[in-house]
């Protein structure tokens, strides 16, 4: 079984430097995924109201087997529920769904900024790490502006931004804010799905110089830059592949050379973005 290194947040607790998305998987298949890779020794999972598969991702928590203390559950509050109240009820069904007495790691899924109630979500979430349901709180799909107003009116930062990051899109500004503020970055979408970055010439050539699949090594650049990757896989076969990316390091030259500084967003900004 591979162990994985943690990283220590602003708020004391571990988190393990890779983890396994979950989006768009069902129920079942969430079951099935997270049993096989808390198996083989990942110990960080994915999910979101919004991914529909709470239930599954619990259900694989209590199959796999793993004492709950060593996994850290993350899960994300809908746009639909912003709002102080309505964040805590929608905590309490999340963690109905999930199986479990509290969760690690609860985010924000989107600021939602033309609906203007992200604070009060925000306030919310730190009644429930005040009350002991929740470890850690973070945000999602943040931008810079987002934290300073949640950092202004509260005093609380987040341990914790997931944004869309991988070498097509770098942000290397956001994650420069973050390394200042104490943020960790999570990255969404750390293959580039949908794209041909697993096809790149420079992701290839770097790749085979290692003896590694393309996938492990835009893997290892996340890791490298201090970011943690959750691709998402039910395969055992690319599970594993993807949990075995220690056993290299890039070199300053081939990291440059998988960065593509165009900044190519594949999904949404988070400036008008809603998602409820």
């Amino acid at each position: 079984m591979i162990s994985i290194p943690t990283h220590t947040l602003n708020d004391g607790t571990a988190l393990p430097a890779l983890g396994l998305g979950t989006w768009p998987m069902s129920d079942a298949e969430a079951e099935r995924a997270v049993s096989a890779a808390l198996g083989m020794g990942y110990r960080l999972v994915d999910t979101a109201t919004n991914y529909r598969n709470e239930s599954g991702v619990g259900r694989g928590l209590s199959r796999s087997g793993v004492a709950r203390e060593e996994v850290v559950v993350t899960t994300k509050l809908p746009g639909r529920h912003h709002g102080y109240e309505e964040t805590l009820a929608s905590f309490e069904e999340s963690r109905s769904r999930l199986g479990v007495e509290y969760v690690d790691l609860y985010l924000i899924h989107w600021p939602l900024p033309r609906v203007g109630k992200y604070v009060d979500s925000w306030r919310a979430m730190i009644k429930l790490r005040e009350d002991g349901l929740v470890r850690s709180i973070g945000v999602s799909n943040f931008t810079v502006e987002h934290i300073e107003r949640l950092e202004k009116e509260t005093g609380v930062l987040p341990s914790v931004n997931q944004i869309e990051l991988h070498p097509m899109f770098p942000q290397d500004e956001l994650r420069a804010f973050h390394t200042a503020k104490g943020i960790l970055t999570e990255s969404w979408r750390p293959l580039g799905r949908g794209t041909s970055l697993l096809d790149d010439p420079a992701v290839v050539s770097v790749a085979e110089a290692f003896g590694v699949t393309p996938g492990q090594v835009v893997l290892r650049w996340h890791l490298q830059l201090g970011a943690v990757p959750i691709p998402k896989s039910s395969h055992p076969e690319r599970q594993r592949a993807n949990l075995d990316v220690l056993g290299f390091e890039l070199g300053p030259a081939q990291l440059d050379a998988i960065t593509d500084r165009a900044h190519r967003r594949l999904g949404g900004d988070p400036e008008v973005h809603e998602e409820f």
